[in-house]
């Protein structure tokens, strides 16, 4: 699949790994294309994301989870309706949804999926980018540099 920063003009390939993580890849897969607004972490370093309403007609639940994503990692994240606090719900327009998939990728080293107000964040690591990856994390420190508003994030099937 490809994932995009649409007004920065990067993308990047990133090969699904149906062999440890199938349940999120069919997922994800049978719901692309995906996307929204891009979103920088505050706590796990290296990371840009963004929620989208569920799209899986049933959960994957967890397989091939990290706290520790690497770079090139692409990672799924479900939050239930409380787990995510009501200002940051607020602040990204998803504060009237169930719950929330988070797409995200990792870009650079030392990733630490903790945060302060529920501890551990798992997360299925369900594909890894194999193209693209250096001009994609340059975006993505532009993100973290320069901010997201206006920029969308965008997984969509590779066309071959």
């Amino acid at each position: 699949m490809t994932i995009s920063l649409e007004k920065r003009g990067v993308s990047c390939v990133a090969e699904l790994l149906d062999k440890d993580a199938p349940r999120t890849c069919d997922a994800v897969w049978a719901a692309l294309p995906q996307g929204g607004d891009v979103y920088h972490a505050k706590y796990a370093r290296n990371e840009v994301y963004t929620m989208v309403p569920r799209f899986a007609d049933q959960e994957p639940g967890r397989e091939n989870t990290t706290v520790t994503p690497i770079p090139g990692d692409v990672v799924y994240f479900s939050f239930d309706e409380g787990m995510l606090d009501r200002r940051f719900k607020e602040e990204k327009g998803i504060d009237s949804l169930p719950g929330v998939i988070d797409l995200a990728i990792f870009y650079g080293r030392n990733n630490l999926l903790l945060n302060g107000d529920v501890g551990w964040v798992p997360g299925n690591v369900y594909a890894t980018i194999v193209d693209g990856l250096a001009p994609m994390a340059e975006a993505c420190n532009d993100v973290w540099r320069s901010g997201g508003v206006g920029e969308r994030l965008v997984y969509r099937r590779l066309e071959e």
